[in-house]
C-alpha cells in the first residue's frame, strides 16, 4: 500500500500557565491508501493534539519541538500558512467530533457546501451545488435538496454529522481524519454513523485515520490501530492482533475496561488504578510504570525500548520480547 501520510518522531508541547505540557512525545505512524488507521487511548493521551497536527490546525500556544508530518513526502508543519490552507479540504480533510459546531450557524447548509469547494476552478456555482446534493445523497440523507436549504440547527445531530462527513468528502481528499466522529451522538445515531463510515470505506481509496476512545468503533472500522498513552504510541499493530493478543500492559488494561468484554453481572465497572503522569514533568522511565502490574525497578528510571514484533507490530515496553 502507498504511504500517503508519515508522522516521524513528532514531539509537541503546549505553553501553559506554570510551564510547558508535553502533549506528544516521539510519535511515529504511517497512514496508507485504502487503509483505516485507528488511534485510541484515554482522554488526555494526545489523540486530538495528533489529529490537529496532521491537519496543521494547532492552537496558538502549541509548539512542535521535533519531528515531521509528511504528506506525499512534504512536511506539512514546515509549509507556509497559505500552502497549509490549500492543502486542507483538498488533500487532507477532517470530520470534527461535534456536529453542532462543524457548520456556521447563520448560513444554510447548501451555501456552506458550495463554498467548501472553492478550490475547484472552472466549475459554476450551480455545478458545485449539484455536487453537494450528490454527496449528501451518498451519505444517506433522503431529502438532500431540502437539507441544502436548511440551517444547521434545523437538522438532527445524526443528519448534521452526515452532512459533516459529506463536507469532508466533497473534494475527494487523499487523507480523511475523523476525530471522535460519534462522541456527540446517542447510541442509535452512533450505530448509524459507524455503519455509514463502514460503507463509505469500501468506495474510498484514500487513507482514513479514526481518532477515538471508543473501542467498538476501532473494532468495527479499522485495519490497524495505534494505542496512545501520555503522549506516546505504546503499541501498534493490526486490530485483530491487538484485540486478541495485546502485548503492552496498558493495552491489556484498556481492553479489560471495555464494557463489551464484561460477561458476568458486576456491581462496578473495571478501571485502571492510579493516575496519568504529570506531562508538565514527564517521568524519566516508562510513563505507565506507576500503574503497571509488571513494573520492575528499571521501568521507573529507563525509557522503554521500541520493540518491533513484526513488520506491522510494535510495543514500547521493557517486558515485551521480540
Amino acid at each position: 500500500m502507498t504511504a500517503l501520510l508519515e508522522i516521524e518522531d513528532l514531539s509537541l508541547r503546549y505553553h501553559v500557565a506554570g510551564g510547558t505540557l508535553q502533549a506528544l512525545r516521539h510519535v511515529s505512524l504511517t497512514a496508507r491508501a485504502g487503509e483505516v488507521l485507528g488511534i485510541m487511548g484515554e482522554s488526555g493521551c494526545g489523540k486530538s493534539s495528533l489529529a490537529a497536527a496532521i491537519i496543521a490546525l494547532l492552537a496558538r500556544n502549541a509548539e512542535v519541538t521535533g519531528g515531521a508530518v509528511r504528506y506525499r513526502g512534504r512536511d506539512i508543519l514546515r509549509m507556509s500558512a497559505e500552502e497549509q490552507r490549500q492543502l486542507r479540504g483538498r488533500h487532507i480533510a477532517m470530520i470534527f467530533q461535534d456536529p453542532m459546531t462543524a457548520f456556521n450557524p447563520v448560513l444554510r447548509i447548501g451555501e456552506q457546501l458550495v463554498d467548501f469547494q472553492h478550490h475547484l476552478t472552472g466549475v459554476s456555482r450551480s455545478e458545485r451545488r449539484a455536487r453537494a446534493l450528490t454527496q449528501l445523497q451518498k451519505v444517506g440523507i433522503a431529502d438532500a435538496d431540502l437539507c441544502l436549504r436548511r440551517y444547521p440547527h434545523e437538522l438532527s445531530g445524526g443528519m448534521r454529522q452526515r452532512a459533516a462527513i459529506a463536507a469532508a468528502l466533497l473534494m475527494s481528499p487523499d487523507v480523511l481524519v475523523a476525530d471522535e466522529p460519534t462522541t456527540a451522538l446517542d447510541v442509535t445515531m452512533e450505530a448509524q454513523i459507524i455503519h455509514l463510515l463502514r460503507e463509505l470505506q469500501t468506495d474510498y481509496q484514500g487513507a482514513v485515520i479514526v481518532v477515538t476512545h471508543h473501542l467498538g468503533v476501532i473494532a468495527e472500522l479499522c485495519d490497524r490501530v495505534a494505542v496512545m498513552y501520555a503522549g506516546e504510541v505504546v503499541e501498534e499493530g493490526l486490530v485483530d492482533d491487538i484485540y486478541h493478543a495485546p502485548q503492552h500492559p496498558y493495552t491489556r488494561a484498556l481492553l479489560a475496561c471495555d464494557p463489551a468484554a464484561i460477561h458476568d453481572l458486576a456491581r462496578r465497572l473495571p478501571t485502571i488504578g492510579g493516575q496519568l503522569p504529570d506531562l508538565m514533568a514527564p517521568p524519566a522511565g516508562c510513563s505507565f510504570a506507576p500503574r503497571c502490574p509488571l513494573v520492575k525497578p528499571r521501568c521507573r528510571s529507563e525509557a522503554p525500548p521500541r520493540v518491533l514484533l513484526s513488520v506491522d507490530r510494535m510495543a514500547l515496553c521493557h517486558a515485551v520480547q521480540a
